[in-house]
């Protein structure tokens, strides 16, 4: 049976966390810069390999239904990494000693910067592929498998907030932060996101064909595409609810150490 005293707790963590996610869904409308990076820097992406690069890679004309599914996990990836700097700031700012003397859930203002990531991110995705369909993207998907996909997107996302907020907690400083989330950006480069890993000499194929991202990929681009997703889909949900688990530990663990109490 529910008590009066956990129903309140249960009520108090609720309500404490719809709080900061407004607060962080408002910090990100403020700063119009990073958001518009955020959609922007992708695009430019696409446009230049699909224009510039598309051509001498596939000559017949096809490698935007290649590339796409790369251009959005990029996307979410170059989003997700905003998260490790907003973090890392209300550490640094002494934010977080403020919210200690409160009897409320200080990690709450790390899941409100991870729910208002998802939020940014998704806009930024959707803005992605519309401009995708604009230059030629052709998808054969059903709705299910649009489903399916966009399922596969925000399990991403939310893996890598989530691990870009660690880090935010545990570097020292936001400049920190971001050096190590444009680190993790370079995974999509060795990846199959822009070429086929068989393309790759020998000795980056091995990499490419066992790091997170090439999983994920093949799986949105095999649902979109209709292309083999082999199995893919087993390893790109392993991988994510792997990372996701330690991230969220990872976290729990980092902000109890900085703040020196629970949540």
């Amino acid at each position: 049976m529910t008590t009066p005293h956990s129903l309140t707790k249960t009520t108090s963590f609720g309500v404490t966390n719809a709080v900061f996610i407004v607060r962080s869904i408002r910090l990100s409308l403020r700063n119009t810069e990073a958001l518009i990076m955020a959609i922007a820097l992708p695009v430019m992406l696409m446009l230049l390999f699909t224009y510039v690069f598309g051509g001498a890679i596939d000559p017949g004309g096809n490698y935007v239904n290649y590339v796409v599914p790369g251009i959005i996990l990029l996307c979410a990836g170059f989003g997700s990494s905003s998260t490790a700097v907003d973090v890392a700031q209300d550490m640094k700012n002494g934010i977080i000693d403020r919210f200690r003397t409160m009897p409320i859930h200080s990690l709450s203002v790390v899941t409100g910067h991870v729910v208002a990531s998802l939020a940014r991110n998704l806009l930024a995705t959707a803005v992605v592929i519309c401009v995708a369909l604009l230059v030629g993207f052709r998808p054969s998907s059903t709705a299910i498998e649009w489903l399916a996909a966009l399922g596969v997107i925000i399990l991403f996302i939310l893996t890598f907030t989530w691990l870009f907020a660690a880090i935010g907690l545990v570097t020292g400083s936001p400049s920190a932060a971001s050096g190590y989330g444009f680190a993790l950006l370079f995974l999509p480069y060795l990846s199959s996101a822009f070429v086929p890993t068989d393309t790759m000499p020998s000795w980056l194929q091995g990499f490419a064909n066992h790091q997170p991202i090439t999983p994920v990929i093949e799986t949105i681009r095999g649902l979109l595409t209709n292309t083999p997703i082999h199995h893919h889909a087993w390893w790109a949900i392993g991988w994510c609810s792997f990372i996701l688990l330690v991230s969220i530990a990872w976290c729990f663990l980092a902000f109890h150490r900085k703040t020196g109490r629970h949540s």
